[in-house]
Parts: structure tokens; C-alpha cells; sequence
């Protein structure tokens, strides 16, 4: 299985720590082989993610900066050979090392920061036409099971021979989304799933609290959507892609997130990043919300 990971996007809002450091590097925490919490960059949450959901070469679009991110998904032997003497110190680190070794990774570069959906065309050679998942590295899924979402909706997708799935959450101000408009098509492994009928970015006047997070599951068509949008819009969005597909009769379908069991957290803005560390520690601890 494939996967895409973005991570191109200027980080403006997070200023000036994302001058020297993007913000997909920003820690959170996670629960180690220990059973103790550890820090890692979200970058890193969000490959294990696909990893856990069964994904096995992983293109990664990365704009400014791209030297230091490669670097870091780099198993580096010197590193272990200096450390030798602090083996409990290197855990995870030769966790990481190990599901690197297992991963293909391939790397593009977005030449100029355009929209989630630009970077996402920047992977189309890299994917080809295979079914693939998508996930922006500046935000991560809080559940029981990493992956565990992601490959629900790939097995959905699959069954349903959907061109698009997207994971999607209710909010209380979906004016700041890219909001999904649909009517329940039933459930799978305990998630409700939507048969989408419209999708629509940051709209002034939401027809739904559903909100789009940035997990989707796609065919390769959305490939093609995208590009027949790209140039009316100043950035090009996934929900312009997906809107696209709606309006050619695809079917495109939304899982439903468990509230009671998973979190969405961002680290795109100061104050989401705060709440992100608040319950990334908290969730490392006990495995709860």
C-alpha cells in the first residue's frame, strides 16, 4: 500500500520558530516501548501512522527546508556507535531505525507553496495508479491504535469501490474548514460512515458541522480532478479535487471519527500546538482523551 505525507506547507501562523524549523518538526509525544512518554516531530507520529495502517512506500513532498527532514529520516549508524554506552537512551530511536528499514521513502520537492492540493499533484509520478493515502504531517489522529483509522478507510474504500474517503469530525465553527455535506450510508467497524454529496472550503455559510481533517483515501482520479482545476484558484485545495469528483458522479464517502475514542490535534497555530502537547503527553500516559 502507498502513501503520501505533505510537508509544504510556510508555517506562517507558527512565527518566527517556523524560521528555522518547520513546523511538521515540532515534538509531541507519544508512548515509547517503555511504556514511558517521548518526544517526536509530528513528521515522524504521521509515518508511523501509515506504517500502522499497513502502508509500505511513502512518498514525502516537502518544500523549504527539505535537507533537514531527509536528514532526520535517515537511520544514522554513527549516531548509535557515539551512544553505544547510553543504550537506553537509543530505544526509540532504533525504533524508528527499524520501521525505516521496512519503509521506502521517496522524495519530491514543491517548488513554490501553492495549496495542500498542489502538493498533493507534486506526488502523481511518484504514486502512479495505485489507491493511496493521504495524510498532512502537521496534524495527527489521537486512537486506540496507530493507523487504526487510516486503514478502516482504505478496507472501506475498497469495499465500496469508492474514488474518495475522507475522515471528517463535528465541529462547533466549520467556517474554518473544508466542510462535507452527506447523508449516512451505514457503518463499518464501529465508524458511521456518509455518502458525500458536496464539499465546500471554509465556506461563509456551512451547510453542515462536518468538518474534512487531513486523512483521505483516494483512486488516482482525484490525480485528474485536481488538475482540471488547478489555475482558478490562487491555492489549490483537496476539496476542489474532491468536489470535482462529486460533480462527475463518483462516489465519495466520509468516516465518521469516534469522538469517544479519537482526537484530532494540529500544530498549526500557537494555540493549537499548546493543546496538541496538553493531550499528546496526556494520551502517551494513559492511551485516553
Amino acid at each position: 500500500m502507498r502513501g503520501v505525507v505533505t510537508l509544504a506547507g510556510e508555517g506562517t501562523r507558527m512565527l518566527p520558530v517556523t524560521r528555522g524549523l518547520r513546523k511538521e518538526m515540532l515534538p509531541l509525544f507519544y508512548r515509547g516501548r517503555d511504556g514511558v512518554p517521548v518526544l517526536a516531530p509530528v513528521a515522524h507520529l504521521v509515518v508511523r501512522t501509515l506504517y500502522g495502517a499497513g502502508v509500505t512506500s511513502i512518498t514525502m513532498v516537502a518544500g523549504r527546508d527539505v535537507e533537514a527532514v531527509v536528514r532526520y529520516f535517515t537511520p544514522d549508524t554513527d549516531l548509535l556507535a557515539r551512544h553505544a554506552h547510553h543504550q537506553e537512551r537509543l530505544t526509540e530511536t532504533v525504533a524508528l531505525d527499524e520501521m525505516l528499514a521496512r519503509l521506502r521513502l521517496n522524495w519530491v520537492v514543491q517548488s513554490a507553496p501553492r495549496g495542500f492540493g498542489n502538493a498533493l499533484l507534486e506526488a502523481e509520478d511518484s504514486v502512479g495508479d495505485s489507491p493511496f493515502l493521504l495524510h498532512a504531517a502537521d496534524a495527527l489522529l489521537l486512537e486506540p491504535v496507530h493507523g487504526g483509522a487510516m486503514k478502516l478507510m482504505a478496507d472501506l474504500r475498497e469495499r465500496e469501490k469508492a474514488a474518495a474517503v475522507v475522515f471528517v469530525r463535528e465541529v462547533k465553527d466549520p467556517r474554518r474548514y473544508g466542510v462535507v455535506e452527506g447523508t449516512q450510508a451505514g457503518t463499518f467497524r464501529g465508524h458511521s460512515f456518509l455518502r458525500v454529496t458536496g464539499m465546500e472550503e471554509k465556506p461563509k455559510e456551512p451547510k453542515s458541522s462536518w468538518a474534512a481533517t487531513a486523512l483521505y483515501v483516494f483512486e488516482s482520479g482525484i490525480f485528474r480532478a485536481l488538475r482540471a482545476v488547478d489555475g482558478t484558484e490562487r491555492e489549490l485545495e483537496v476539496t476542489s479535487g474532491i468536489a470535482r469528483l462529486i460533480g462527475q458522479g463518483k462516489k465519495v464517502l466520509a468516516v465518521v471519527s469516534d469522538a469517544s475514542k479519537e482526537r484530532w490535534i494540529s500544530v498549526g497555530s500557537p494555540e493549537g500546538y499548546f493543546e496538541a502537547l496538553r493531550a499528546s503527553y496526556e494520551h502517551s500516559r494513559t492511551g485516553a482523551i
